[in-house]
């Protein structure tokens, strides 16, 4: 059956993929921005998950529309490396801020209405540097790992209640942030990559389409790894 489905940051890349896929499989998909041009073809409200009357306010166009929000995707997220040496307090809270705090508003608002039907699908877009660390991204490899205990902490939390809470870590994936990299930034992390390549956002994408659908009903607490083995044994 369709099913409600709201993606954070779903209108480009990785999460723009991942609303392509749910819309393709019969979902009503809902993809939240803050700048830029809506996607075509989905419902799109603007929402800075910073601030959560704006999440308030989001949620409730989306369920005007589509009804109770029963598939979470939290993809929204920013970046601003810079090694600790030089990293002011701003650079790293604010992306904290936005990648870990913001999940947990849109996380709480979410489960409101899954508990009220005692079901629901929750899966965080976190990061392969969030397992295994990458120099002059603190900042965003502890917002991205701090996803991993809150998605676990939720599963025992809510469990019981029919809701799931996964993760999903992506390695270097083609998209406007990977093509900001020189060609010498590039080869360094592909040689750092077994399959050696970087993933197609739809790869992501899939991950992501299996987690929300029935057939992984029993799976929760889970982090899976999209990353072509850059990350394996962390």
């Amino acid at each position: 059956m369709s099913r409600s489905v709201l993606i954070t940051g779903g209108s480009r890349g990785i999460g723009l993929a991942i609303a392509r896929k749910l819309e393709a499989a019969g979902d009503r998909v809902a993809v939240t921005y803050r700048t830029g041009e809506p996607p075509q073809g989905l419902l799109a409200v603007t929402c800075d998950i910073t601030d959560s009357e704006q999440v308030d306010a989001a949620f409730g166009k989306v369920e005007a529309e589509h009804g109770p929000v029963e598939v979470l995707v939290a993809s929204a997220g920013v970046t601003r490396d810079q090694l600790l040496m030089r990293m002011s307090e701003d650079d790293f809270a604010s992306v904290v801020d936005t990648n870990l705090t913001g999940a947990f508003r849109v996380v709480k608002r979410a489960t409101r209405g899954m508990l009220r039907a005692k079901k629901g699908r929750v899966v965080l877009i976190s990061s392969a540097v969030a397992l295994r660390g990458e120099s002059g991204q603190a900042n965003y490899a502890a917002s991205k790992a701090g996803l991993v205990g809150f998605a676990r902490s939720m599963a025992r939390e809510l469990g019981s209640r029919g809701i799931t809470f996964n993760v999903v870590a992506p390695g270097l994936t083609e998209t406007a942030m990977s093509e900001r990299l020189t060609d010498e930034q590039r080869q360094t992390l592909i040689e750092q990559i077994p399959l050696g390549r970087l993933a197609r956002p739809e790869e992501i994408a899939e991950a992501v389409a299996f987690l929300s659908g029935d057939g992984a009903g029993y799976i929760t607490g889970a982090v899976i790894p999209v990353d072509g083995g850059a990350g394996m044994g962390h």
